[in-house]
């Protein structure tokens, strides 16, 4: 008699479950169980179709029924599992279009049921025109209000990547958008200064942007949207996309008495086994391990999906060692307009709440050769451990090309390479698609000059904190022409090539912070006041061209 695996959603974690067991194991029988219409498709391409970037939403289809069928998995759609009984390995499925109920019985179970959209308990979230963004149907509710229906005006709720990525496709179909965020910024798992960055960014491609707000209800008349509350204000529109973040999905298996864990995700060992006998657990409802703090995490990624999957399908019925998924990163990338965005390990917030003692770097860079046409700045911050000098995490951000670099810091990070690794990488060089020493070791080669106390550095956020202190000096070694374009408030002018016969002008008592376009400037004024014997003098990590203030 056939073994039976059953596998309880779609997606990207389920499917792919399922398309690997059937590869290995061709005489093992496979159903999936979803409960929605499609049962493969790529949700992080949602918003693109929504900006009609991906013009048919069939493109979003990764694989139908009728194709599984023929690699021999069953698909069962618009099929719910309401319950499942591990000690008689059985699961109770409602058929959701006759309202007949079924038993399913396996030798193997995988957990695949993903992540829900937190929708808050706000006045007017259940009007039309109110939306979230989970499914293709949900991706197709709204590209029809706005190109069938005329929507000009829209709001979205949530500054992580699905409501950015909504903002931007909109925005791209003359939709006015404004964006509302509880926390102090968007892009919550990135450090405040890149955040800050991308924000004014973002403002200036025409999305308004609040943050530090709270949505406390949606209003409406006859049954449709016109305009969202905040505590600050109110904001007409005709269209709301709720994209505050999901959480994991997990009430069937909580019911099964499936253990959980980490913000009540199923908790599964590395070889994405749970707490009871053949049931297995994948994809967004599942817990993950963090590779550099090997402590339990939750990051719900595609990526991460599809290798939990692989991974669950190997281990069904092992042929040897069975196979393991040791830990991931948090790596993520976001296209926002020409602008990119990508983070890799622990945020400088991560590694201060963890207790490490560390140093960051925050250093501009071109992509590639400064002569080769269309070179663009990108902008990378590290985060180092300063006993171990192992890197911890890395952010990048710019026009240029990001996850190249970033790709670089998740393969480091994860062979528990050291910033002196870094700097020493044998990348491949070219002028179309680097420098001669890349961005990576660049940012590398400052981290260093930190760590062996060549230098000292202050970050954007630290010194807009001490603006107007009497107790500060800012000294801008940029060319005058350079200073009247745009300066950081309160900053002396004293170009480099004069900075030594006017050292005199400088204040040796007061904290100082040498300041040009990226940082090299400032290093050498630092190099030459040391030389003159000034101690208090700091370098503004970044220059110019990473500061995400205004300038005056």
């Amino acid at each position: 008699m056939k073994k039976k695996v059953l596998i309880i959603g779609g997606v990207a974690a389920g499917t792919k479950t399922a398309a690997k067991a059937v590869r290995e194991y061709p005489d093992v029988e496979v159903k999936v169980i979803t409960e929605e219409e499609y049962v493969s498709y790529a949700g992080c391409g949602l918003p693109y179709y929504i900006g009609n970037v991906i013009k048919e939403k069939s493109h979003l289809t990764v694989m139908n029924p009728e194709k599984f069928k023929e690699r021999k998995v069953e698909i069962l759609l618009k099929h719910k599992a309401e319950r499942i009984i591990p000690s008689e390995k059985r699961v109770i499925v409602k058929d959701l279009a006759t309202g007949e109920t079924k038993d399913f019985f396996y030798d193997k179970l995988v957990i695949a049921t993903g992540a829900k959209p937190i929708v808050p308990p706000i006045p007017g979230a259940d009007l039309k025109n109110v939306f979230k963004l989970r499914s293709i149907d949900d991706a197709v509710g709204i590209r029809e209000q706005v190109e069938k229906h005329g929507v000009k005006k829209a709001t979205v709720v949530g500054g992580g990547f699905i409501g950015l990525e909504v903002a931007e496709n909109l925005t791209q179909q003359g939709v006015k958008v404004t964006l509302v965020e509880l926390l102090d910024q968007i892009l919550p798992n990135f450090d405040r200064e890149i955040a800050l960055l991308a924000q004014s960014y973002l403002e200036k491609k025409g999305i308004t942007i609040f943050t530090g707000e709270k949505a406390v209800a949606i209003e409406g008349t006859d049954g449709k949207v016109t305009a969202l509350v905040t505590d600050k204000r109110k904001i007409d529109t005709e269209l709301v996309l709720l994209s505050i973040g999901v959480l994991p999905n997990t009430e069937l298996a909580k019911e099964a008495g499936i253990e959980l864990g980490v913000k009540g995700a199923i908790k599964v060992n590395e070889h994405m086994e749970t707490n009871i006998p053949d049931i297995f657990a994948v994809g967004d409802c599942a817990e993950n391990i963090n590779l550099i703090t090997n402590s339990p995490a939750w990051y719900p990624m595609g990526s991460t999906s599809n290798k939990m999957g692989r991974v669950a399908a190997l281990n069904l019925f092992p042929k040897g060692e069975k196979d393991s998924l040791k830990g991931v990163l948090g790596t993520t990338v976001v296209k926002l307009f020409e602008m990119n965005a990508a983070r890799t390990g622990l945020s400088e917030r991560d590694a201060k709440a963890l207790g490490y003692d560390y140093i960051t770097v925050l250093v501009p860079a071109n992509d590639r050769a400064h002569y080769y046409p269309g070179h663009k700045t990108i902008v990378t911050k590290l985060i180092v451990d300063k006993k171990t000098h192992r890197v911890l995490g890395g952010q990048v951000i710019g026009e240029g090309v990001v996850d190249k670099p970033i790709d670089i810091l998740a393969t480091l990070i994860t062979l528990k390479g050291t910033v002196e690794d870094l700097a020493k990488i044998d990348l491949a060089y070219a002028p179309p698609f680097s420098m001669a020493l890349s961005s990576t070791i660049v940012a590398a080669n400052v981290a260093v000059n930190k760590l062996t106390g060549r230098v000292e550095g202050i970050s954007p956020i630290s010194l807009k904190e001490k603006l107007g202190s009497p107790d500060l000096q800012i000294i801008d070694v940029r060319t005058e022409a350079e200073f009247l374009t745009g300066a950081i408030p309160g900053a002396k002018n004293i170009p480099l090539n004069e900075l030594e016969k006017r050292a005199g002008e400088i204040n040796r008592d007061k904290e100082t912070i040498l300041i040009c376009k990226v940082g090299l400037r400032a290093y050498l004024a630092y190099r030459t006041l040391k030389h003159l014997g000034f101690e208090n003098i700091k370098i503004l990590d970044g220059g110019v061209t990473a500061w995400p203030f205004e300038l005056e």
